[in-house]
């Protein structure tokens, strides 16, 4: 691929790119990582995808030879290197890589039940078997090793299983619009209202709900105290703490999920103040209607929108038709895939990881190696390792010290978009390349005219609402109903604001980033990818939101 020009660097922003690196076109990772992360959860979490991904492109034979991870100053960038060969070698390998995935699309659902996730669940059950706190150093070391290596086999099973997920989701999408026509979002009308963890965990949470509803003492206690506060309250009467056994039991089997992407994040089971703030947002919405029906409404609008799209296809040759329900199964189950695998992997496999490097904090921290147990993270893996046998060994907090003060350093300082070298022009058209605009989304179109922002139509619909900017899941406590949740990007576990959200607004991602596709099961309205959101849009700003054209305008 013809090279331009490497992108200035700029001067307060400091990056020592060797000559191979400066070669490739590394760009910041915002939908996931949209601030800094700590040194362990850099070298962990944040490049396990890139290992999973490169692991991926061998499995399907593209014509990728990997997907890089960097990180600067605590901001992480991403890069794909592709393969060197002249340009007919290039495209038999696009051409063998595409036949392998899309062959892989005929058995997704079937290979996710059957292979991939019961795969997931063993080592899930490995990972969290040791006894932390009763286990020698010895024994903890070992376990240390045994999560990490695990942690990257089901970064492995990740991205194999993702990978054509999404793509089918993509191709429906182009054979729809081509074939049957009408809009993107369109086709997605038929992928919707399908059951998944992400609606598992919804409906949990608001039967739970329906559950405080009926007792004054706890309706109370939710409505009235703050997220934080609610745990000791309700252990001071017995229908507290009767309610305390409900909740607690939701947070064993779903509360291995956390605010943000990454080890740096405390789970619901370590702090449940943002599933309590969402109980207790159902709770002020006694007459809200049940997930459940929710779903299935839109079931039923999508077998309306499959029999639609049929009924048009009688024209044409049984072939074409036969394609049709292919993709069609292959992107409904892709649907379910692309929620399923973050509850399982990103979170709680990331949440079991995390368990292990706090069981080695406290240590340290015990033995005054550490100043506190969540200085662990400032440590690398081999730091981590060394200690794990013997935590009074080396005394590790000058180094805690010294790397805290490198990354406050650039905490304020804007991280570039992009380093090293752009390519000459767009890539070539390929399921792939589509895939990813749609994953990841385009370049945000500069603002034309002041107050009005452009992004791609998420999830249809038009909404005029108050704007709540929302940084972090701490800040949802702020987020009342009715308002327009504006973020830079969303995570999985915020997907119960969903429900209490007018619409939704994001800075980064494109019409199936996770954004996107949650804000369609709930039926609102949302636009993805404006890149300035969150930096032109205050509290309070009364917004227009345009979900089928992507925009959004401040009108008061």
């Amino acid at each position: 691929m013809t090279l331009t020009q490497a992108a200035p660097l700029a001067p307060d922003f400091p990056v020592d790119l060797q000559d191979v690196d400066a070669q490739h076109f590394w760009q910041q990772d915002r939908m996931h990582f949209p601030g800094q992360v700590l040194p362990l959860d850099g070298e962990l979490m944040a490049s396990a995808p890139g290992r999973g991904m490169t692991h991926a492109f061998r499995v399907y034979e593209a014509p990728i030879e990997a997907m890089r991870v960097r990180i600067e100053h605590g901001y992480v960038y991403n890069a794909m290197v592709g393969v060197q060969a002249s340009p007919a070698e290039l495209e038999e390998l696009g051409r063998r890589s595409e036949e392998a995935v899309m062959g892989a699309l005929g058995r997704l659902g079937e290979r996710w039940d059957t292979e991939w996730l019961p795969a997931i669940r063993r080592h899930l059950q490995v990972m969290g078997a040791l006894d932390l706190p009763r286990a020698s150093g010895a024994a903890l070391a070992a376990h240390l090793d045994e999560v990490v290596a695990r942690y990257d086999r089901l970064w492995q099973l990740h991205m194999i299983a993702v990978l054509p997920s999404y793509l089918a989701m993509s191709e429906f999408e182009d054979f729809y619009r081509d074939v049957v026509g009408g809009q993107a979002l369109d086709a997605y009308r038929l992928l919707q209202g399908i059951p998944s963890k992400t609606t598992e965990v919804a409906a949990d949470l608001w039967r739970l709900s329906r559950v405080a509803l009926g007792s004054a003492e706890v309706t109370s206690v939710l409505s009235t105290a703050a997220s934080g506060d609610v745990p000791a309250l309700l252990e001071r009467s017995p229908e507290g703490r009767a309610f305390r056994v409900r909740l607690d039991e939701h947070l064993r089997r779903y509360g291995h999920r956390s605010a943000t992407w990454g080890l740096g994040s405390p789970s619901f089971i370590e702090d449940p103040a943002p599933v309590i703030k969402v109980l207790a947002d159902y709770v002020g919405q006694p007459d809200a209607a049940d997930p459940a029906e929710d779903l299935a409404r839109l079931a039923a609008d999508r077998e309306q929108a499959v029999a639609d799209a049929r009924e048009r296809l009688r024209p044409y040759p049984a072939a074409v038709r036969a394609q049709f329900d292919a993709l069609l199964a292959a992107a409904q189950a892709g649907a379910v895939i692309s929620e399923d695998h973050n509850f399982w992997i990103d979170f709680y496999a990331t949440d079991l990881v995390r368990q292990v490097v706090l069981e080695l904090g406290r240590r340290c921290a015990d033995a005054r190696t550490l100043s506190h147990p969540h200085d662990v993270l400032y440590l690398t893996l081999d730091e981590l390792r060394a200690a794990a046998p013997a935590p009074a060994a080396a005394d590790l907090r000058a180094v805690v010290v010294r790397r805290r003060a490198d990354l406050q350093a650039y905490a304020a300082v804007p991280a570039p978009p992009v380093l090293g070298t752009p390519p000459a022009g767009p890539p070539p058209d390929s399921p792939f390349t589509r895939l990813t605009a749609k994953f990841w989304g385009t370049s945000p179109q500069a603002p034309t005219e002041p107050g009005v922002l452009r992004g791609a139509g998420g999830s249809r619909g038009a909404l005029t609402g108050p704007a709540r900017v929302v940084r972090a899941l701490a800040d949802t406590e702020r987020l009342r109903p009715g308002e327009i949740l504006v973020a830079e990007t969303t995570a999985p576990p915020w997907t119960p604001l969903f429900a209490i959200a007018a619409a939704v607004v994001t800075d980064t991602g494109g019409i199936l980033s996770h954004s996107a596709v949650v804000a369609r099961e709930y039926a609102i309205p949302a636009v993805v990818g404006t890149g300035l959101a969150t930096a032109t849009i205050r509290d309070g700003d009364l917004l227009e939101v345009d979900g089928d054209t992507g925009i959004v305008r401040i009108v008061g």
